[in-house]
């Protein structure tokens, strides 16, 4: 026996779960699938658990596509403000961390919770343990799973991308779109940290759990935020950052010193402080760890031994740290996935494919990826929204 529903949506996660809500509050008879045994599993280990559900800074500037412009209609659509007033609505008491990200104070818990209350009240059939084998399509679609075989004229993959396969993570997304003639853009590793090899691995390693406040750049894109030093090479928000634009190959450059003219600075501590170490002078503005590590590996001894051209390429390295990475740490520590199925095939109205009727594509399964600070779950609940208010 096939089960008729108006719309299938594969896939409770974030984008899913605000799909289901609103298409069925709409009157359409919805089902979830999902092929874990709980919806909602990335939500739940957010933010450290308390969910950076979203930031009162989203802009389409701030996320990654080959089509850039793509976001914007979603993202203006359904906003950050209409996700805070669900919050609101549920007594959800949240905070401002920095930089525009606002958690939950108490636990990710309470958005799942609410998004799967808002599911229940719009009569939403939530079925998890249902693993997808095969999608056709005639008159309608037809969705086969390990626990039945399902019917709709439409149908939406909110599958997510390849970035924490230990939560379940497929190329489900990707596979499915390219059967029904969609490009893919190739899928890579989105805010995760940075490897390194020699030196500067072995420098990581002595350095590891040093922290510093930088600037990381990469090609025209920069961040400041803070450095971390990990045994395996770089980590912390900046790097997180700059990894989604970062390429294989290319290199990252560091400025330890923000807003400080480093030669005006260390020609200074010459003339004042000439007895000084240079670590001494240099722990004046970085970590005392960081500090001692780089002046070892310049000139240890006084400041005042170092000469002119000395100090102008210490000042430089200070400002432009130039390091080529040898990878990133991988699928299984990046927060999202870079890269996605193109949405030059996509209507960025509907998030239907232009060239399948009834087919949706949305979150994360899709070349949108927004920075570290909750943009991508905007994304998520904009592009659900949209989805469910087309079908």
């Amino acid at each position: 026996m096939m089960e008729a529903f108006d719309a299938v949506i594969l896939g409770a996660g974030a984008a899913g779960l605000m799909c289901a809500r609103t298409a069925a509050s709409r009157g359409r008879r919805v089902l979830l699938l999902e092929h874990n045994t709980q919806p909602g599993a990335k939500i739940l280990i957010s933010g450290g658990g308390r969910c950076n559900f979203t930031n009162l800074e989203i802009a389409a500037e701030r996320f990654l596509s080959e089509n850039p412009d793509f976001c914007r209609s979603a993202l203006s659509r359904y906003t950050q403000h209409d996700f805070i007033a669900m919050v609101e609505r549920y007594r959800i008491s949240y905070h401002e961390k920095t930089l525009g990200q606002l958690f939950c104070d108490g636990s990710a818990r309470q958005i799942v919770a609410m998004l799967l209350q808002e599911c229940a009240a719009a009569r939403v059939e939530l079925r998890v343990g249902h693993t997808v084998g095969e999608v056709t399509r005639g008159d309608r679609f037809c969705i086969r799973t390990n626990r039945g075989s399902f019917e709709a004229p439409a149908i939406v993959i909110a599958t997510g991308g390849l970035s924490i396969p230990k939560l379940g993570a497929t190329g489900f997304a990707y596979d499915l779109a390219r059967r029904f003639g969609l490009n893919v853009i190739e899928p890579r590793p989105g805010l995760v940290a940075l490897k390194f090899a020699g030196p500067m691995l072995a420098l990581c390693r002595q350095l590891s759990g040093v922290s510093a406040d930088a600037v990381v750049s990469c090609g025209r894109q920069r961040f400041r935020e803070s450095i971390l030093f990990t045994h395996r090479g770089l980590s912390g928000p900046a790097i997180l950052q700059i990894s989604s634009y970062w390429r294989a190959g290319a290199p990252i450059s560091i400025d330890l010193a923000p807003e400080l003219d480093a030669e005006a600075f260390l020609r200074d501590r010459k003339r004042t402080r000439p007895r000084a170490e240079l670590r001494t002078v240099l722990a004046e503005i970085l970590p005392a760890r960081l500090a001692e590590a780089i002046a070892m590996s310049w000139a240890p001894g006084p400041i005042a031994n170092l000469p002119d051209r000395a100090i102008a390429a210490a000042a430089a390295r200070l400002k432009h740290w130039r390091l080529v990475p040898v990878d990133s740490e991988g699928w299984a520590r990046a927060e999202v996935t870079a890269g996605g199925v193109d949405t030059r095939g996509l209507s960025s109205r509907t998030m239907e494919a232009r060239s399948v009727a009834g087919l949706y594509l949305i979150g994360e399964a899709v070349d949108v990826t927004g920075w570290l600070g909750g943009y991508n779950f905007q994304w998520a609940w904009s592009s659900g929204w949209c989805a469910g208010q087309a079908l």
